[in-house]
């Protein structure tokens, strides 16, 4: 593997790379194929969305030089709610239990996107952006909580690899979904 420097996105450049890399990776973008077999990301961000996501809980970004492999997008419920997908998501997380507790009386942070360039699938991207995710939160939350579309079995893979668990299903926008948790307590 070439020399993957894992930051968090700290420039401007830093949030257009990562809405690059967003555009081409978004379902609609791919063959149906490729989007089964590659994986692919389903909520679209404006760079404005992103900046206030970013300013909030700063993305975690994988760059080879100054390009970005890869990244994981951080977002509290204060921002994520003016979001029509991930408000749907905060507002089923609100509703869950986990280990007998309501999630909406836990402190927990979501991942509004996590995606690795197609050059750099199968390198340990994925994981290496999820330890620093861990390492720069899990000081301020209890949980990492995200959800993946049903139809996205290598991005549930990666996530049940990087530590998460599916804690329930649901179903919006058309899509089923599993709802997926990183306990950082144990």
């Amino acid at each position: 593997m070439t020399s993957i420097l894992i930051t968090t996105a700290s420039t401007l450049s830093d949030l257009q790379a990562i809405k690059s890399l967003q555009e081409k990776n978004m379902k609609s973008a791919l063959a149906p194929s490729e989007a089964q077999t590659e994986g692919f990301v389903t909520a679209e961000y404006s760079l404005e969305f992103l900046q206030l996501m970013n300013e909030a809980s700063p993305a975690i970004v994988a760059k080879d030089g100054e390009q970005i492999a890869g990244y994981a997008i951080a977002t509290i419920k204060s921002i994520g709610i003016q979001h029509d997908l991930l408000r749907d998501l905060f507002d089923t997380i609100e509703t869950l239990s986990y280990q007998s507790k309501r999630l909406g009386d836990t402190n927990y942070i979501v991942v509004g996107q996590l995606c690795v360039a197609k050059g750099y699938r199968g390198m340990g991207i994925a994981k290496l952006l999820y330890e620093a995710f861990r390492k720069i939160y899990s000081t301020q939350f209890d949980y990492c909580i995200t959800d993946v579309a049903e139809d996205n079995p290598r991005s549930l893979a990666a996530h049940i690899k990087a530590g998460f668990q599916v804690v329930n299903t649901l179903h919006y926008g058309g899509v089923s979904w599993h709802v997926v948790l990183w306990d950082w307590n144990s």
